[in-house]
């Protein structure tokens, strides 16, 4: 999924963000990209999404060597690529469903379509009902969610977020965390860029750490890590359903007409429903 082979990133000015960085990712893998401020992260991340290109080295993305990708070939490259960042980069002129919808119209999906991949991508963060609201009457932890609606609303295999919560509270960035590993639980590859010991705490999944663009760290996955159930997550995340023992792959119970709880977090209808059909 991700490859990079002694990838060195330097600037015009001569800074060297990143210096013979070696690692893979895997398919289906999640993994956090960890280290302080200034040890190359986003610079990483921006390499992946083919905002910057490597200075030497190789990288595969996607099945793909980003060399050899066009610059008019970079916007299919990056419509299977989902992006999230740590301030949403939402339009504060358009609604949440204009935001939302802007990959599919930029890919040229058609309209019927687009509404259809909106709407299941709302219900999966919680946010069904909302789409004509805008983003300043959201709070910030739901403007994030519409921020991840609008990343996998393509159906991407690869999503990456750039230090998603670090303007969240800890429930809130819980919520966020839990989004990120139902999408894992079915198939998509996630890379989070986070310094957030809270989180590192919690989750126990892979960390990539970086210090001075080196490789300083590379840990598997933790079994004795504190992995937040639904259970010591807020309620949105579904506790209800934990103590029901249903998982993400159990199929969601009835609910009345319009409601979006039975589906919350449960990506595995965008997924079904958009399978076959990404641009």
């Amino acid at each position: 999924m991700i490859r990079l082979d002694h990838v060195s990133k330097r600037y015009p000015n001569g800074r060297e963000a990143l210096s013979d960085l070696s690692l893979e990712i895997a398919a289906g893998e999640i993994a956090f990209l960890t280290g302080h401020s200034g040890a190359g992260k986003s610079s990483l991340l921006k390499l992946i999404a083919l905002i910057e290109r490597p200075s030497r080295g190789q990288l595969i993305v996607n099945g793909q060597n980003v060399a050899g990708v066009s610059r008019s070939r970079i916007p299919a490259f990056r419509r299977r690529i989902g992006m999230v960042f740590q301030d949403h980069k939402l339009l504060h002129d358009r609604t949440i469903y204009d935001n939302v919808a802007l990959p599919l119209i930029v890919a040229g999906v058609g309209g019927k379509e687009i509404g259809r991949r909106v709407r299941a991508a709302l219900d999966q963060v919680g946010l069904l009902g909302r789409e004509q609201s805008v983003p300043l009457e959201l709070s910030t932890g739901e403007q994030q969610r519409v921020g991840i609606a609008r990343a996998v609303v393509s159906k991407p295999p690869l999503l990456i977020a750039d230090e998603p919560t670090g303007n969240l509270d800890p429930d809130l960035s819980l919520e966020v965390m839990n989004i990120f590993r139902r999408f894992n639980e079915v198939g998509v590859t996630v890379l989070v860029a986070s310094h957030d010991l809270f989180l590192l705490e919690h989750f126990p999944v892979r960390r990539i750490r970086l210090e001075g663009g080196r490789l300083a760290g590379d840990a598997p996955a933790q079994a004795t890590a504190r992995d937040p159930s639904p259970t010591t997550a807020p309620e949105d995340l579904g506790r209800e359903d934990a103590v029901r023992g249903r998982g993400p792959w159990t199929d969601p119970e009835p609910t009345p007409a319009g409601s979006a709880r039975a589906n919350l977090l449960d990506p595995r209808k965008l997924i079904e429903q958009n399978e076959g059909m990404a641009p």
